[in-house]
């Protein structure tokens, strides 16, 4: 950066720049003007667009409209009637506050807009300049309400206007999914969407019918079969285990801080989806993206149903003070006070939901005949403190914590030996009765004792010392709190007891405490061994250290592009690597040496020399292949089925028809019917035993509403395909010759992704360069 004076941008380049910071896509410009809307109170909302948008936005309602007075600073920056100053944040109840959206769009588009204030009798239409100067006004018949009209979105942007339309398709999909988000939450409001391409007809996207209930506002919006597979949200309270994990202390809680409602998926395998394409979460209201929320959701769900998605629609109401809502220029990320109760109440509340309609094994323990031995049930041990000040007074009484069983000291300190079994499904604290000593009862052998058990109890067999070393040891009382934890693999591996043994109170002083092994109350053995310690051997590591760091420096001097290892852990870096450093043409190239184990061809490039799976290579070639040319043989239907897609998804397969007969599918399209009733299912693509159906045409729709026009298949196809690409691939164990060995690295050359089979398995590695060993 050259220096120079330091000058202040002028007006509007910084309009510009920031406009284009405020609104990023197509579905951000329409998202603003369906707010102005709600804000208005309207009541019924139209978006018209033309070309999925690229050519024309028309938002209309039935709001207040606009006051003459308020002509001049409609588009203004930062003008708005929301706000005064800044502490107004804090109880904004509107979508809109900061005065931004017209003010951006006027200088990314040509913006008109038409209105009549509910105090006038004919409407006026207005024509903004590209800073939100009012440039023009007449008279225009309009009932109540506004209309605003943008042409030629991001126009003043070349470099954005090519890309947003090249990728129409994808930002309309967008567009949609946000849009959907506002017909849901925004109950008594009707809202339509429509679409006209070209000079065709106009044909509706979405539409709701002004319902009081969210329900109905998901059935309008996805069909009726999409609201059997819903359950209503039943909010409960965080439970213990789930205050624990988030480090919540329960004594401190907010009462009642948070409300949520709406609708999630059942746990059922087959209701739920393939994508996350109908989530949508709410924040009083306001739809927004609360990642860690979203993340929640998903891992609960997945508990019950591993394979889908939920759908969701939630709407959490909190206090206006506790959010923030201010963070970035669309509003989606929002701060939120309190957000690991939050989440803990999401988490108990779902797994109550979901457990409810589980199947429980319930498992009875029946305690034992015997009065000698108290076993509650569903008791565990997690914890023990001895607490010893003399040897005379060594335990305090025991206590048990249990929500069904509460059995006293009594019971334990009458019988002669109590055993107290280690069970996983629920916490005792236990501390030892008076004038008690603690025993480890265990088959296992010794080897497997923790290191709390060793330093607690003292073991002699289990520890050998080296010959001429003098160990010593040390007698001291418990003057300290010990916590024994049984290891946790050995508590599931076989069961434990802590027996414990009443002894004489009185004691001699010549005792042998070596005679009470590990029923000692009142020493504790420990060892001191003398280590050995030596400079010139610790040099000399130091020396072999750094002599080792210096080869491996002089390696990647020499050679420096593969240095993934041959190990599952780095696959993703060694496929890195080579997606960078080979190129198609390079497999042409490669000299056949020979071939390994009968599974394995090693190549040399130059100077590297590579390993190849013969199996995986073949297999990836063969799939790709079949991915590519297979065309899928349909079954006709005895009648043609109804799908119950959205308009949106009728879009989308309509917009791709022929990537759906290549997979198979044909329908039946009637372009005059109804959103939601334009496209029958005609034919269902069959293979031997393979079999598909509507579950796989809306995975398609889902790909393709990401990837417009890209030939995709469904994944029950891919497997397919992947099963019959593995069954006619070169075997493992099979002898090839060289032509054969060059044939299949010449196909490497020929497919997209050559790194890994459609299995998973790599095709390829990189072993050494000849030139480190050289």
């Amino acid at each position: 950066m050259s220096a120079g004076t330091i000058k202040a941008i002028d007006k509007h380049s910084v309009h510009q720049i920031c406009s284009g910071q405020v609104v990023l896509t197509l579905a951000t410009a329409v998202k603003e003007l369906v707010e102005n809307s709600i804000d208005a109170g309207a009541t019924n909302i139209d978006v018209r667009l033309k070309d999925c948008g690229a050519d024309l936005v028309e938002v209309s309602d039935n709001g207040k409209g606009v006051e003459e007075a308020n002509f001049e600073g409609l588009t203004l920056k930062h003008h708005t009637s929301k706000l005064r100053e800044f502490t107004d944040l804090i109880h904004v109840e509107t979508f809109g506050f900061r005065g931004e959206a017209l003010s951006s769009l006027c200088a990314l588009s040509h913006l008109s807009v038409v209105t009549c204030h509910e105090s006038c009798q004919v409407g006026t239409k207005l024509v903004f300049d590209h800073n939100g100067h009012l440039v023009q006004r007449s008279p225009h018949p309009r009932q109540q309400g506004t209309t605003v009209s943008l042409q030629q979105l991001f126009y003043t942007l070349p470099v954005r206007h090519k890309e947003f339309q090249r990728n129409i398709k994808k930002e309309y999909g967008k567009m949609i999914h946000i849009l959907q988000s506002y017909c849901i939450i925004s109950t008594g409001v009707r809202i339509t969407c429509s679409n006209q391409n070209g000079q065709g007809k106009r044909s509706t996207v979405l539409s709701t019918s002004s319902s009081q209930s969210i329900r109905d506002n998901i059935g309008a919006i996805f069909g009726p079969k999409q609201l059997q597979s819903l359950l209503p949200f039943q909010q409960a309270s965080p439970t213990e285990n789930v205050i624990e994990e988030y480090c919540l202390s329960g004594a401190d809680l907010p009462k009642q801080l948070f409300l949520i409602t709406g609708f999630v998926s059942r746990g059922d395998h087959g209701v739920g989806r393939s994508a996350t394409d109908r989530q949508f979460f709410f924040i009083n209201n306001r739809p927004c993206d609360p990642v860690k929320v979203i993340k929640l959701v998903n891992e609960v769900y997945h508990m019950y149903n591993r394979h889908q998605y939920p759908f969701v629609a939630l709407n959490i109401s909190v206090a206006s003070e506790c959010v923030d809502v201010n963070v970035t220029p669309d509003k989606r990320q929002i701060f939120l006070q309190e957000e690991k109760l939050l989440l803990a109440v999401l988490k108990s509340s779902l797994i109550s939901m979901y457990e409810a309609g589980v199947n429980k094994i319930s498992l009875n323990f029946s305690s034992l005949p015997s009065a000698s031995k108290i076993r509650p049930p569903h008791l565990t041990f997690t914890s023990m403190q001895i607490q010893n000040t003399s040897a005379s007074d060594i335990c305090q009484p025991a206590t048990f914590k249990d929500s069904r069983t509460e059995p006293n000291a009594e019971s334990l300190t009458q019988s002669p030996k109590t055993s107290v079994n280690l069970d996983s499904s629920s916490d005792i604290t236990m501390a030892m009765p008076h004038n008690s000593v603690l025993e480890l009862s265990s088959s296992e052998p010794d080897s497997y004792r923790t290191d709390v058990e060793d330093e607690i109890f003292g073991d002699s067999t289990s520890h050998s010392h080296p010959e001429g070393a003098e160990s010593q040891t040390e007698q001291r009382p418990f003057d300290e709190d010990f916590s024994l934890i049984p290891d946790t693999k050995r508590a599931r591996t076989e069961k434990q007891h802590f027996i414990i043994k009443p002894e004489p109170k009185d004691y001699s002083n010549n005792l042998d405490k070596s005679s009470l092994g590990v029923d000692s109350p009142v020493c504790l053995q420990r060892r001191k061994v003398p280590l050995q310690f030596s400079l010139q051997e610790l040099a000399a590591k130091m020396k072999r250290l750094q002599d080792q760091q210096a080869h491996r420096a002089k390696e990647d001097l020499c050679y420096r592009r593969f240095k993934a290892k041959i190990n599952p852990g780095e696959n993703q870096s060694a496929e890195a690597e080579l997606k960078k450093e080979i190129s198609k043409e390079m497999f042409k190239d490669m000299e056949i040496i020979g071939q390994f184990n009968l599974g394995f061809i090693i190549a040399k490039l130059e100077s590297d020399i590579f390993i190849i799976d013969q199996h995986a290579t073949d297999e990836k070639y063969n799939f790709e292949m079949l991915q590519q040319h297979t065309v899928l043989q349909g079954q006709k239907l005895i009648a043609p089925q109804k799908l119950h897609l959205t308009a949106v998804s009728e879009n989308t397969l309509i917009d791709n028809i022929d990537i759906f007969r290549k997979n198979g599918f044909e329908f039946q399209v009637d372009e005059d019917a109804q959103a939601m009733e334009r496209v029958k299912l005609l034919s269902l693509p069959t293979s031997k035993n393979w079999t598909f159906g509507p579950a796989d045409i809306e995975e398609l729709i889902f790909m393709l509403s990401d990837s417009p026009g890209v030939m995709c298949r469904p994944s029950r196809v891919r497997q397919m395909f992947a099963s019959r690409a593995c069954r006619k691939s070169v075997m493992i164990g099979t002898a090839l010759s060289v032509n054969e060995m060059k044939k299949l690295l010449v196909h490497m050359g020929e497919i997209e992704h050559p790194w890994n089979c459609p299995h998973g398995r790599p095709t390829m590695r990189h072993l050494i360069n000849l030139d480190i060993i050289s």
